[in-house]
């Protein structure tokens, strides 16, 4: 992207997907049991999914292995979609690439669902445990409401979930896949993040990244009706968001299949008669 384009970008909307750490798991859990990293994992898995019904492990031990962004400009349009470090996605580089670049477009918003409690912790702990530095972020000498991470700092990291849930006062069952559908977008189409652990052992890092870019697809759509909701958008202007969005993706998906699939569940959302 050149120098012009990447300063109209004010947001940059993203969605991770991330896997087990075996070797970490096996260190922290397991210390004396004599059990291979894959064994451990196994092990884990065994007892989160009789514990609580899933297999989802604590962020402690997870690493980023695909991260795709929405690059999106001040008035809503899309931009571009990437996912970091294709074609190798390789932990600690989508970890640099993404703090990087978040800096490199002049550290735009960040716009997320549920980031707060899952995305950013997990590339917060991966620039931990590789040794970045991201200053920007971790501002903590600045005044409280000023702080990147501050909840309640949306110039600095939009969370959706947090709009829509009035910053946890209710929950929001479905998620990210409900809203999606509710404004006729696909959501999940055969791929949820429960799977992304097997898929990796499986070798299965395209079809990651793929559901991946399909993910942030859904989080911008829902993005511009949240726009709309805040009198920052009407119902026009995200109509119009939403068009270009889809000519720009029947054009990306003669080199992109997914977005071909994506658009196969598209449903264009039309208001109640009154």
């Amino acid at each position: 992207m050149n120098d012009e384009r990447r300063q109209s970008v004010s947001y940059l909307l993203f969605d991770i997907e991330a896997i087990a750490d075996a070797d970490l798991v096996n260190r922290i859990r397991y210390p004396t049991a004599g059990l291979s990293p894959d064994e451990a994992l196994a092990r884990y898995r065994a007892e989160l999914m009789e514990q609580n019904g899933k297999d989802i492990l604590p962020v402690t031990f997870m690493l980023p292995i695909s991260v795709a962004v929405a690059k999106v400009t001040s008035d809503c349009r899309l931009l571009e979609v990437a996912v970091l470090d294709a074609p190798k996605f390789r932990p600690h580089v989508i970890t640099r690439h993404f703090w990087q670049g978040w800096n490199a477009y002049n550290r735009p918003t960040l716009v997320t669902f549920n980031g707060r409690g899952y995305d950013l912790p997990v590339l917060e702990l991966a620039a931990f445990r590789y040794g970045y530095s991201v200053p920007a972020w971790f501002n903590l000498d600045a005044r409280s409401f000023e702080q990147s991470r501050n909840r309640y700092n949306t110039l600095a990291h939009l969370d959706l979930y947090d709009i829509l849930s009035n910053f946890g006062g209710t929950k929001l069952p479905g998620g990210l896949n409900l809203l999606a559908n509710l404004i006729g977008k696909p959501g999940k189409t055969g791929v949820d993040g429960s799977q992304v652990q097997d898929m990796y052992l499986r070798g299965e890092l395209g079809p990651i990244n793929d559901y991946c870019r399909c993910d942030v697809l859904d989080t911008y759509f829902v993005f511009l009706r949240t726009r709309v909701l805040q009198g920052k958008l009407t119902l026009e202007d995200e109509h119009e968001r939403v068009s270009e969005a889809k000519v720009w993706l029947e054009r990306e998906s003669a080199s992109i299949p997914a977005y071909a699939e994506y658009l196969s569940h598209w449903g264009d959302w039309q208001p109640p008669a009154d």
